[in-house]
Protein backbone atom coordinates (compact mmCIF):
# COMPACT_ATOMS: atom_id res chain seq x y z
CA UNK A 1 0.00 0.00 0.00
CA UNK A 2 0.91 3.62 -0.68
CA UNK A 3 2.80 4.78 2.92
CA UNK A 4 1.21 8.28 2.08
CA UNK A 5 -2.54 6.55 2.81
CA UNK A 6 -1.28 4.81 5.90
CA UNK A 7 -1.40 5.85 9.32
CA UNK A 8 -0.67 2.86 11.96
CA UNK A 9 -0.15 5.25 15.24
CA UNK A 10 -3.02 7.33 16.22
CA UNK A 11 -4.97 8.26 19.49
CA UNK A 12 -8.83 9.35 20.66
CA UNK A 13 -9.80 10.45 23.52
CA UNK A 14 -9.68 6.87 25.01
CA UNK A 15 -6.07 7.69 26.02
CA UNK A 16 -4.47 10.86 25.28
CA UNK A 17 -5.86 12.18 22.13
CA UNK A 18 -9.19 14.44 21.96
CA UNK A 19 -10.77 13.16 19.48
CA UNK A 20 -13.55 10.33 19.66
CA UNK A 21 -12.84 7.82 17.32
CA UNK A 22 -15.68 8.32 15.23
CA UNK A 23 -14.15 12.00 14.55
CA UNK A 24 -10.64 10.98 13.81
CA UNK A 25 -11.90 8.40 11.35
CA UNK A 26 -13.48 11.16 9.84
CA UNK A 27 -10.53 13.10 9.89
CA UNK A 28 -8.66 10.24 8.34
CA UNK A 29 -10.85 10.32 5.67
CA UNK A 30 -10.95 13.73 4.57
CA UNK A 31 -6.47 12.92 4.55
CA UNK A 32 -7.27 10.22 2.06
CA UNK A 33 -6.08 7.40 4.36
CA UNK A 34 -6.79 4.50 3.27
CA UNK A 35 -5.62 2.25 6.04
CA UNK A 36 -5.78 3.04 9.95
CA UNK A 37 -4.60 1.82 13.21
CA UNK A 38 -5.94 2.96 16.67
CA UNK A 39 -3.64 2.77 19.39
CA UNK A 40 -4.31 4.03 22.30
CA UNK A 41 -2.23 3.61 25.26
CA UNK A 42 -3.61 0.61 27.24
CA UNK A 43 -6.58 0.09 25.84
CA UNK A 44 -8.61 -0.81 23.10
CA UNK A 45 -11.70 0.55 24.22
CA UNK A 46 -12.61 2.85 21.02
CA UNK A 47 -11.82 0.32 18.28
CA UNK A 48 -15.46 -0.85 17.80
CA UNK A 49 -16.45 3.08 17.61
CA UNK A 50 -13.73 3.26 15.31
CA UNK A 51 -13.88 0.16 13.35
CA UNK A 52 -17.81 0.91 12.37
CA UNK A 53 -16.79 4.12 11.36
CA UNK A 54 -14.06 3.43 9.08
CA UNK A 55 -16.93 0.81 7.64
CA UNK A 56 -18.77 4.07 6.96
CA UNK A 57 -15.83 5.71 5.40
CA UNK A 58 -14.56 3.20 3.20
CA UNK A 59 -11.43 2.43 5.28
CA UNK A 60 -9.58 -0.67 6.11
CA UNK A 61 -9.16 -0.82 9.65
CA UNK A 62 -6.94 -2.11 12.00
CA UNK A 63 -7.52 -2.68 16.05
CA UNK A 64 -4.48 -1.81 18.14
CA UNK A 65 -3.35 -0.53 21.41
CA UNK A 66 -0.13 0.94 22.60
CA UNK A 67 1.07 -1.13 25.49
CA UNK A 68 3.49 0.66 27.98
CA UNK A 69 6.72 -1.52 29.01
CA UNK A 70 9.81 -1.30 30.21
CA UNK A 71 13.12 -2.77 29.41
CA UNK A 72 16.66 -2.15 31.43
CA UNK A 73 14.31 0.13 33.81
CA UNK A 74 13.57 2.14 31.25
CA UNK A 75 10.13 3.26 29.95
CA UNK A 76 9.30 2.03 26.33
CA UNK A 77 6.46 1.89 24.27
CA UNK A 78 5.42 -1.03 21.76
CA UNK A 79 2.17 -0.83 18.98
CA UNK A 80 0.14 -3.84 18.74
CA UNK A 81 -1.25 -4.13 15.23
CA UNK A 82 -4.36 -6.43 14.10
CA UNK A 83 -4.73 -7.89 17.77
CA UNK A 84 -8.04 -9.22 19.03
CA UNK A 85 -9.59 -7.02 21.72
CA UNK A 86 -11.44 -10.02 23.31
CA UNK A 87 -8.34 -12.63 24.00
CA UNK A 88 -8.92 -13.00 26.77
CA UNK A 89 -5.09 -12.56 28.34
CA UNK A 90 -5.20 -9.13 26.29
CA UNK A 91 -7.98 -8.04 28.12
CA UNK A 92 -6.68 -9.32 31.32
CA UNK A 93 -3.11 -7.17 30.56
CA UNK A 94 -5.03 -4.25 29.59
CA UNK A 95 -7.09 -4.24 33.23
CA UNK A 96 -3.83 -5.11 34.70
CA UNK A 97 -2.66 -1.91 32.81
CA UNK A 98 -5.64 0.62 34.12
CA UNK A 99 -4.89 -0.40 37.70
CA UNK A 100 -1.30 0.52 37.24
CA UNK A 101 -1.98 3.72 35.72
CA UNK A 102 -4.49 4.33 38.50
CA UNK A 103 -1.97 3.14 41.23
CA UNK A 104 0.56 6.10 39.64
CA UNK A 105 -2.28 8.60 39.56
CA UNK A 106 -2.38 7.95 43.28
CA UNK A 107 0.93 8.48 43.80
CA UNK A 108 1.03 11.59 41.73
CA UNK A 109 -2.02 12.98 43.69
CA UNK A 110 0.36 12.48 47.00
CA UNK A 111 3.44 14.23 45.39
CA UNK A 112 1.32 17.00 44.15
CA UNK A 113 0.15 17.68 47.28
CA UNK A 114 3.38 17.69 48.82
CA UNK A 115 4.43 20.26 46.58
CA UNK A 116 1.15 22.81 47.63
CA UNK A 117 -0.97 22.18 44.76
CA UNK A 118 -4.38 20.17 45.19
CA UNK A 119 -3.32 16.68 44.03
CA UNK A 120 -6.63 15.46 45.03
CA UNK A 121 -8.81 17.84 42.81
CA UNK A 122 -6.68 17.22 40.02
CA UNK A 123 -6.51 13.89 39.67
CA UNK A 124 -10.08 13.23 40.43
CA UNK A 125 -10.70 15.23 37.76
CA UNK A 126 -8.53 13.11 35.63
CA UNK A 127 -9.52 9.77 36.92
CA UNK A 128 -13.16 10.36 36.59
CA UNK A 129 -12.83 11.09 32.74
CA UNK A 130 -10.12 8.63 32.29
CA UNK A 131 -10.07 4.74 32.89
CA UNK A 132 -6.89 4.89 31.69
CA UNK A 133 -5.21 8.13 32.58
CA UNK A 134 -2.27 9.16 31.28
CA UNK A 135 0.32 11.95 32.01
CA UNK A 136 -0.78 14.24 29.33
CA UNK A 137 -4.16 13.91 30.81
CA UNK A 138 -2.82 15.22 34.04
CA UNK A 139 -0.88 18.11 32.14
CA UNK A 140 -3.95 19.20 30.21
CA UNK A 141 -5.83 19.37 33.66
CA UNK A 142 -3.02 21.23 34.91
CA UNK A 143 -3.28 23.86 31.81
CA UNK A 144 -7.01 24.19 32.63
CA UNK A 145 -6.82 24.79 35.98
CA UNK A 146 -4.20 27.64 35.61
CA UNK A 147 -0.87 26.11 36.42
CA UNK A 148 0.99 25.90 33.42
CA UNK A 149 0.79 27.62 30.60
CA UNK A 150 0.67 24.39 27.63
CA UNK A 151 1.15 21.24 27.86
CA UNK A 152 5.36 21.26 27.94
CA UNK A 153 5.18 23.87 30.43
CA UNK A 154 3.11 21.46 33.08
CA UNK A 155 5.56 18.71 32.17
CA UNK A 156 8.94 21.19 32.73
CA UNK A 157 7.57 22.52 36.09
CA UNK A 158 5.10 19.60 37.56
CA UNK A 159 5.28 16.17 35.45
CA UNK A 160 8.83 15.28 34.30
CA UNK A 161 11.71 13.85 35.62
CA UNK A 162 13.15 15.49 38.41
CA UNK A 163 9.68 17.33 38.82
CA UNK A 164 7.35 17.61 42.10
CA UNK A 165 4.45 15.23 40.48
CA UNK A 166 6.73 12.73 38.80
CA UNK A 167 6.36 9.30 40.14
CA UNK A 168 7.98 5.97 39.19
CA UNK A 169 6.28 3.35 36.85
CA UNK A 170 5.63 -0.10 37.23
CA UNK A 171 5.31 -1.03 33.93
CA UNK A 172 5.45 -5.19 32.77
CA UNK A 173 8.89 -6.41 30.82
CA UNK A 174 9.13 -5.80 27.32
CA UNK A 175 9.16 -9.91 26.41
CA UNK A 176 5.75 -10.28 28.12
CA UNK A 177 4.30 -7.05 26.23
CA UNK A 178 5.55 -8.53 23.64
CA UNK A 179 4.21 -12.25 24.20
CA UNK A 180 0.74 -10.66 25.15
CA UNK A 181 0.46 -9.03 21.71
CA UNK A 182 1.11 -12.17 19.50
CA UNK A 183 -0.65 -14.01 21.44
CA UNK A 184 -3.50 -11.77 20.51
CA UNK A 185 -3.06 -12.47 16.63
CA UNK A 186 -0.88 -8.77 16.68
CA UNK A 187 2.12 -7.74 15.08
CA UNK A 188 4.16 -5.89 17.97
CA UNK A 189 6.30 -2.72 16.73
CA UNK A 190 8.86 -0.28 18.64
CA UNK A 191 7.18 2.93 18.60
CA UNK A 192 9.02 6.19 17.72
CA UNK A 193 12.75 5.29 18.66
CA UNK A 194 13.86 8.54 17.87
CA UNK A 195 12.11 9.52 21.14
CA UNK A 196 14.05 7.15 23.60
CA UNK A 197 17.53 9.19 24.98
CA UNK A 198 19.45 5.98 24.46
CA UNK A 199 23.19 5.74 23.04
CA UNK A 200 23.17 3.74 19.49
CA UNK A 201 24.37 0.83 21.03
CA UNK A 202 22.17 0.47 23.38
CA UNK A 203 19.14 1.16 20.67
CA UNK A 204 20.81 -1.68 18.77
CA UNK A 205 20.39 -3.91 21.96
CA UNK A 206 16.42 -2.92 22.64
CA UNK A 207 16.14 -3.91 18.91
CA UNK A 208 17.82 -6.87 18.94
CA UNK A 209 16.18 -7.97 22.01
CA UNK A 210 13.00 -6.27 20.78
CA UNK A 211 13.01 -9.15 17.82
CA UNK A 212 14.13 -12.06 19.64
CA UNK A 213 11.29 -11.28 21.91
CA UNK A 214 8.81 -11.80 18.79
CA UNK A 215 8.72 -8.19 17.47
CA UNK A 216 7.66 -7.40 14.02
CA UNK A 217 8.58 -4.25 13.14
CA UNK A 218 9.89 -0.48 14.38
CA UNK A 219 8.37 2.75 13.37
CA UNK A 220 10.66 4.13 10.72
CA UNK A 221 8.34 6.85 9.20
CA UNK A 222 6.64 9.30 11.59
CA UNK A 223 5.37 12.65 11.49
CA UNK A 224 7.88 14.92 12.89
CA UNK A 225 10.99 12.43 12.50
CA UNK A 226 13.93 13.91 10.99
CA UNK A 227 16.20 12.74 8.23
CA UNK A 228 19.12 11.82 10.19
CA UNK A 229 16.54 10.15 13.04
CA UNK A 230 14.88 8.14 10.01
CA UNK A 231 18.07 6.97 8.88
CA UNK A 232 18.97 6.07 12.32
CA UNK A 233 16.05 4.00 12.64
CA UNK A 234 16.10 2.53 9.00
CA UNK A 235 19.27 1.58 9.50
CA UNK A 236 17.91 -0.10 13.55
CA UNK A 237 15.54 -2.19 11.05
CA UNK A 238 18.00 -3.45 8.27
CA UNK A 239 20.32 -4.32 10.87
CA UNK A 240 17.36 -6.14 12.97
CA UNK A 241 14.97 -7.49 10.24
CA UNK A 242 12.36 -5.51 11.42
CA UNK A 243 9.64 -4.37 8.98
CA UNK A 244 9.10 -0.76 8.91
CA UNK A 245 6.18 0.74 9.96
CA UNK A 246 4.80 4.31 9.52
CA UNK A 247 2.51 6.70 11.12
CA UNK A 248 1.64 10.15 12.89
CA UNK A 249 1.03 9.63 16.41
CA UNK A 250 -1.74 12.12 16.22
CA UNK A 251 -3.11 13.04 19.56
CA UNK A 252 -5.15 16.33 18.33
CA UNK A 253 -5.98 18.87 15.51
CA UNK A 254 -3.69 21.64 15.27
CA UNK A 255 -0.39 20.36 16.32
CA UNK A 256 1.61 20.70 12.77
CA UNK A 257 4.69 18.50 13.93
CA UNK A 258 1.79 15.42 14.08
CA UNK A 259 -0.87 15.66 11.13
CA UNK A 260 -2.82 12.76 10.61
CA UNK A 261 -1.87 10.68 7.21
CA UNK A 262 1.34 13.07 6.32
CA UNK A 263 4.46 11.80 6.80
CA UNK A 264 7.43 10.20 3.86
CA UNK A 265 7.69 7.12 2.10
CA UNK A 266 9.75 4.30 3.88
CA UNK A 267 13.61 4.77 2.49
CA UNK A 268 15.03 1.90 0.35
CA UNK A 269 15.34 -1.93 1.70
CA UNK A 270 12.99 -1.57 4.58
CA UNK A 271 10.33 -4.13 4.53
CA UNK A 272 6.74 -2.29 5.03
CA UNK A 273 4.82 -3.51 8.35
CA UNK A 274 2.09 -3.68 5.72
CA UNK A 275 3.43 -6.81 3.88
CA UNK A 276 4.19 -8.10 7.00
CA UNK A 277 0.46 -7.93 8.44
CA UNK A 278 -0.39 -9.54 4.84
CA UNK A 279 -2.29 -6.04 3.51
CA UNK A 280 0.23 -4.99 0.92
Amino acid sequence: MDSERVDLHTHSHHSDGVLAPAQLVALAQQRGIRLLALTDHDTTAGCAEAAGACAVHGIRFLPGTELTTQWRGREIHVVGLGVDPTEPGLVAHLADMAQRRQRRLAEICTRLGRAGLDGAAVVAAVGAAKPVPTRTDLARELVRRGLAADLGAAFKRWLGPGRPGHAPFDWPELGLTVARITAAGGHAVLAHPHHYKFSNGALRELCTAFRAAGGSGLEVSMAGMGPNDQSRAAALARRSGLAGSMGSDFHEPGLPWRPLGRFVKLPEGIVPMTERLGLS
